[in-house]
């Protein structure tokens, strides 16, 4: 069963993680203010719908962290030692360099971190 302070304490933090007031937050996500003003004061629980919604936008939320508090947040992203390097380059060495990692940026504002 969801616990409500639980929960409002891992939403504080991944507001504060995007460093996000929580009307901003609210139009992230695509719900009305009123809807995080109430589940932050213990007024209502939150929704699948809601949930979804958060973890759809904000990809370093994990699913299975936001609703029992197990995991971790940020979600740890993959590391390249357990992947085949980019295709691009056949020895992930580039003149005499090699990659330690690759940032990727998304247009909302989030990004993934890949480490060797």
């Amino acid at each position: 069963m969801l616990n409500s302070d639980e929960f409002t304490n891992r939403l504080k933090k991944i507001m504060e993680y995007y460093d996000l007031s929580a009307a901003v937050f609210a139009d992230k996500i695509g719900v009305q203010r009123s809807s995080i003003s109430h589940l932050l004061s213990g007024r209502n629980k939150p929704s699948l719908d809601f949930v979804l919604k958060i973890t759809t936008i904000f990809n370093e939320v994990d699913l299975y962290w936001l609703i029992n508090g197990k995991g971790f947040f940020p979600h740890k992203t993959e590391n390249f030692s357990s992947t085949s390097p980019p295709t691009l380059f056949t020895n992930n060495d580039i003149l005499g360099k090699t990659i330690q990692r690759i940032v990727v940026f998304y247009n909302d504002g989030t990004f993934d971190e890949y480490l060797k």
